[in-house]
C-alpha cells in the first residue's frame, strides 16, 4: 500500500473520531437540555393547576373536571392527584407509546425529565400532592430531527473537509511523489536525481538518495572512461591512433554479416610506397610525423560519414571500410583529395607514393575474398602510378539489380505479393539453466530473385528509397502475428527512420496496445550507431514502450558504448555485443578485458548482455565465463522460417 493511501486512513480515522465524538457530544447535551426543559415544563404546569385547584371548590367532580380539561389540552403523560392519606383523588394517563423517532433511538437514547410536583390546598389544609409529567414523544421527535441535521452537518463538513484535505496532501505530498518515482528509479537501477524540496524532511531524503545516484553516475562514468581506455590499447594502433590489424579484420568480419541499411559498402586500402626508404631518409622520428598525418587523412574521410571506419593494416598500408556505401567511386574522391593534400605538404621535402585500391562488397561475402580482391587492387594501383586508384571488379554475390527505380518496384512488388518472412534465429542463456530460451532474433526476408532474400540484399537500396518505415511496419506486424500464433519471443530490429518517424512511434505503440499479451514477447531493437545520433527519440521512445511490457535493446554494442550517456537512464532491458568484439575471443586478451568490464557495468544497471556472432564453442566457453548472460550464432544454427503475415 502506498504511503498517500496509508496517510489518507490515517486521516480518515482521526475524522471519523473526531465527528464521532463531537456527534456524540452534540447528541446527548440536546437531549439534557430537553430533558431540563421538560422538567421546567412539568413543574410551572403543576404549580399552576395546583394553584388553580386550591382556588375551586373542592368536591370530585369539579376536581376530576379541572384535571381532564388540564390533561387533554397539554400533551402531558400523567397527571395524578393524591390525598395526604395515600389514597389516589384523580388520575389521568397517556398510554401510547409512538414518540417520533425510530425505536432503537428511543431506547439508545432515553429522555428521563423529572415530574413536576405541586401541593393542592383547601383552605390552611392541605387538599393532595399533584404530580405532572409531560409527554416526551415531541422531545424525542426534535431530538431526532436535530440529530439527523447534525449528522447531515457533519457529512457535508466532512466532504468539504476531504476536498480541501485532498487538495491540500497533494500539495504538501507533491515532492514525495517525486521522492517515490527517484527511489522506484533506482529500484529499477536507474540512477536518477531530482530539485531538492522545500519541506525540510524530504529535503534531507531527496539530498541522500540525489547524493546516492550521483555516486553510482560518477562510478559508472568512471568505469565508463576506464573500458573506453581499455578499448582503445587493444583496438587502436599506438602510433596512429587508428583500429590495429586484428580489429579492423573483426570490423570487416561484422560488416559482412550485416543485415540492415548498412549492409554492403566498400573497403578501401592506401599504400604508403618505399616506407624502408622513407625511414632511411628522415629518421624514425619525421616518419612517424608522416604516418600520423595520413591516418589522419584516412581518419577524416571515415569521420565525416558516421558508421564508416578507419584502420591500419601493417606498417605501411592503411583501410578504410565504407558500410552502406556500395559505390567505390563515392569514397575514392574523398579519400584521393585528402591524400593529394598530404603530398602537397609534403612536396617540398619527398614525392610521396600513395596508391589505393578499392572493392565494393556485398553482405556474406569471405572476408579473406574481399581482402584478396582489394589488395589486388591496390597491387594494380601500384603499377599504374603513385597516385593511381583502383576498384577490383564485383563479386560474383552482387545483386542483380542496379537501377533504383528496379529496386523500388521489386521491392514494393515482393512486400504486396508475398509478403515478409522472419528468419528464427534462437538466442539461449549461457549461464544455469543453459540453454535456455530468451527469444529468436527475426531477421526480415523478402522473395526477391526467385529466392527469399536476406535483408542485407535489399535493405541498402530500401534506405535510399525511403522504404525502411513500410519494411519495418511489414515487420513490426509479421512479430505480432507470430507471437500471438505461437506465443515465441521474438527479437526485431528496427531502422533509424523508424526510431525518427512519430507517425511510426504512435504506430508502434498503438499497435502494442492492441496486443498486450503479444507486446510482453516481443524484444525491440536498435544499433549503437543509431542511438548514439538519435538519443533523445530513443529515449521519448523507451518511454514510450516501457509500460506496455515489451523489451528494449541495443546491437552492435562495443565500438561507442562510451558514447551512450546515462544509459542507466535509458530504461533499456539488454545489449547485444558486436560480433566483432567476440570473433576469436577465447585468445583476445584486450577484448575480454573490455568485454568483462563491460559486463560488469551493464549488470550494475540490470541489463542482460548477448553476444552476438558466436561461431565455435570455445568462444561460448569464454563468454560465459566474462560474464555474457546469452548468446547467438552460427554455433546455435537456424530454426526456420516463419510463415509471411
Amino acid at each position: 500500500m502506498s504511503l498517500i493511501k496509508q496517510l489518507w486512513i490515517g486521516i480518515a480515522i482521526v475524522m471519523s473520531i473526531a465527528f464521532g465524538a463531537s456527534f456524540v457530544v452534540s447528541t446527548l447535551s440536546a437531549r439534557h437540555y430537553l430533558e431540563q426543559q421538560l422538567y421546567v415544563k412539568n413543574l410551572d404546569n403543576a404549580g399552576s393547576l395546583a394553584l388553580s385547584l386550591s382556588q375551586m371548590p373542592k368536591d370530585a367532580v369539579t376536581v376530576e373536571l379541572q384535571i381532564a380539561a388540564q390533561f387533554d389540552a397539554g400533551h402531558y403523560r400523567l397527571i395524578r392527584l393524591v390525598a395526604p392519606s395515600g389514597e389516589i383523588i384523580v388520575e389521568r394517563e397517556y398510554a401510547d407509546e409512538r414518540f417520533g423517532a425510530p425505536g432503537w433511538f428511543v431506547r439508545l437514547i432515553p429522555i428521563r425529565a423529572r415530574p413536576g410536583i405541586a401541593q393542592v390546598q383547601d383552605g390552611w389544609r392541605q387538599f393532595g400532592t399533584l404530580t405532572l409529567e409531560s409527554h416526551s414523544r415531541y422531545a424525542y421527535e426534535s431530538l431526532w430531527q436535530g440529530t439527523l441535521q447534525l449528522l447531515a452537518w457533519f457529512v457535508a463538513g466532512a466532504v468539504l473537509t476531504g476536498l480541501v484535505g485532498t487538495l491540500l496532501i497533494k500539495h504538501i505530498t507533491r515532492p514525495l511523489g517525486r521522492v517515490v518515482d527517484q527511489a522506484e528509479a533506482i529500484g529499477g537501477r536507474r540512477f536518477i536525481t531530482i530539485d531538492e524540496p522545500s519541506t525540510t524532511e524530504f529535503r534531507s531524503v531527496v539530498r541522500a538518495m540525489n547524493a546516492l545516484s550521483e555516486r553510482v553516475r560518477t562510478m559508472l562514468a568512471d568505469e565508463s572512461r576506464r573500458l573506453e581506455a581499455l578499448r582503445r590499447q587493444a583496438h587502436h594502433d599506438e602510433l596512429t591512433g587508428l583500429v590495429n590489424r586484428s580489429q579492423f579484420l573483426n570490423l570487416v568480419d561484422a560488416a559482412l554479416s550485416r543485415e540492415d541499411a548498412a549492409a554492403g559498402g566498400s573497403l578501401m586500402m592506401v599504400r604508403l610506397g618505399d616506407l624502408g626508404q622513407l625511414n632511411r631518409q628522415f629518421g624514425h622520428q619525421e616518419t612517424d610525423r608522416l604516418l600520423r598525418e595520413l591516418a589522419a587523412c584516412v581518419q577524416a574521410v571515415a569521420d565525416a560519414h558516421p558508421g564508416w571506419e578507419a584502420g591500419r593494416l601493417n606498417a605501411s598500408d592503411f583501410a578504410l571500410l565504407a558500410s552502406g556505401q556500395g559505390d567505390p567511386d563515392a569514397v575514392v574522391h574523398p579519400l584521393a583529395e585528402q591524400l593529394h593534400a598530404l603530398r602537397e605538404r609534403w612536396r617540398d621535402t619527398t614525392s610521396l607514393r600513395l596508391p589505393i585500391g578499392a572493392a565494393a562488397y556485398y553482405p556474406n561475402e569471405r572476408h579473406g575474398n574481399l581482402l584478396a580482391r582489394a589488395d589486388a587492387a591496390l597491387a594494380a594501383a601500384e603499377l599504374t602510378g603513385d597516385d593511381a586508384a583502383s576498384i577490383a571488379p564485383p563479386s560474383i554475390g552482387a545483386p542483380l539489380h542496379s537501377n533504383l527505380d528496379d529496386w523500388r518496384q521489386t521491392i514494393l512488388e515482393a512486400l504486396e505479393q508475398h509478403g515478409v518472412r522472419l528468419a528464427l534465429y534462437p538466442v539461449v542463456t549461457t549461464g544455469a539453466p543453459e540453454g535456455r530460451l530468451l527469444h529468436h532474433e527475426a531477421p526480415m526476408r523478402l522473395f526477391i530473385d526467385d529466392n527469399w532474400q536476406n535483408a542485407g540484399y535489399f535493405m541498402p537500396q530500401a534506405a535510399r528509397l525511403g522504404l525502411l518505415g513500410q519494411l519495418d511496419g511489414a515487420v513490426l506486424a509479421g512479430a505480432l502475428g507470430q507471437i500471438a500464433r505461437d506465443g515465441t519471443p521474438l527479437g526485431i530490429n528496427l531502422s533509424a527512420e523508424a526510431l525518427c518517424d512519430p507517425a511510426f512511434r504512435s504506430q508502434l505503440v498503438d499497435e502494442l496496445q492492441a496486443q498486450p499479451d503479444a507486446a510482453r514477447k516481443l524484444w525491440i531493437e536498435f544499433t549503437e550507431h543509431d542511438i548514439v545520433r538519435h538519443q533523445s527519440e530513443f529515449n521519448s521512445l523507451c518511454a514510450a514502450l516501457k509500460p506496455l511490457g515489451c523489451k528494449l535493446g541495443i546491437e552492435h554494442v562495443g565500438r561507442r558504448f562510451s558514447q551512450i550517456s546515462d544509459l542507466h537512464a535509458l530504461g533499456i532491458d539488454y545489449l547485444k555485443i558486436n560480433r566483432a568484439l567476440v570473433r576469436g575471443i577465447e585468445t583476445d586478451i584486450g577484448n575480454q578485458s573490455f568485454l568483462r568490464g563491460l559486463c560488469t557495468v551493464a549488470h550494475a544497471i540490470g541489463l542482460i548482455v548477448i553476444a552476438e556472432g558466436v561461431s565455435t564453442e570455445g568462444e561460448r566457453e569464454a563468454l560465459s565465463g566474462l560474464g555474457v548472460d546469452g548468446v547467438t550464432g552460427p554455433l546455435l544454427g537456424n530454426d526456420g522460417m516463419a510463415p509471411p503475415e
